[in-house]
């Protein structure tokens, strides 16, 4: 008996020292890793396939490229067209080295259960962005919309939709693939996928930045992600945008982090049931199953 107590103190223990952490845990990825969207090709490939290794190989690529570099694609040849992948990654532009491996290592291994043996995948988290496919799509514009998110409206305000404006056109005017602004409680971001030409990335900017004026309004924030681009502002009292505008899905830190909890108490009521079991069966039946639970 003083053995099953000192089992189920050490297995109560370690349950409320998970439940403890767990929060600080979610906090310290959620910057990062929040789901956004992501979208799975209709094509599928076998299992053990040469398109298979060659998208492992890819993948693999993607993730030791982003450990030196914000953005990079890869194109893993194979024997027929079918059968090559290309693919790439691109971090936000204000993420720390560490931060942006981090999260590419976050994004493949979502992909993976997201879009189970399909050709192709492309997965959006707040800090960075992955695709993959065996149809060639690096060095081409795409301006069709992938995501369109606008918040609750404000009303008509005239002095904040004029900095608003202001904001969004200095992000239009800004130069590079990575455009950060703002102005009092108005911030703006904006950012290309680096196989664009300096031209196609202004001219993607350019169009999401005027969906995001005329599909949102008045809105305390805006998201307008086109397939190569995006931009997106917030006011002061909407969520920043390394949070979720209610994106959050079953990437979600805090609900991961609930699952386990919730497993590592099953796990232990079983074992305690367990035991319980084991000790009727050794002391003829004796029941002591009320006692086992106000120790």
């Amino acid at each position: 008996m003083a053995k099953l107590r000192n089992i189920i103190k050490t297995l109560s223990f370690f349950f409320f020292l998970l439940a403890a952490t767990a929060p600080s845990l979610s906090s310290a990825t959620s910057a990062t890793d929040t789901f956004v969207f992501g979208g799975c090709s209709q094509q599928k490939f076998s299992p053990a396939s040469a398109y298979e290794s060659n998208l492992n190989s890819l993948l693999t690529s993607l993730v030791n490229s982003a450990t030196y570099s914000s953005y990079n694609n890869f194109t893993i040849m194979g024997s027929s067209s079918s059968d090559t992948a290309h693919g790439l990654f691109q971090c936000r532009g204000d993420l720390s080295m560490p931060d942006c491996a981090t999260c590419v290592v976050r994004a493949v291994s979502q992909v993976g259960p997201l879009c189970p043996f399909t050709c192709g995948g492309a997965l959006q988290l707040a800090g960075c962005y992955i695709k993959y496919d065996n149809i060639s799509f690096l060095g081409q514009e795409d301006k069709t919309v992938v995501l369109k998110k606008c918040g609750p409206s404000e009303g008509y305000n005239t002095d904040g939709i004029s900095r608003r404006d202001a904001v969004l056109t200095e992000l239009v005017n800004g130069g590079g693939y990575f455009r950060a602004g703002g102005s009092g409680d108005v911030q703006g971001m904006g950012q290309c996928v680096g196989d664009l030409t300096v031209s196609e990335c202004q001219d993607c900017l350019g169009t999401a930045i005027g969906r995001l004026k005329n599909d949102c309004g008045t809105a305390v924030f805006g998201d307008m992600f086109l397939a190569k681009c995006y931009a997106r502002y917030s006011t002061d009292g909407a969520q920043h945008y390394a949070k979720s505008h209610s994106y959050k899905t079953n990437y979600g830190g805090e609900r991961t982090f609930a699952i386990i909890i919730g497993l590592l108490a099953g796990v232990v009521l079983l074992i305690i049931f367990l035991l319980f079991l084991r000790g009727v069966c050794s002391r003829g039946g004796d029941f002591y199953f009320l006692h086992i639970f106000i120790i």
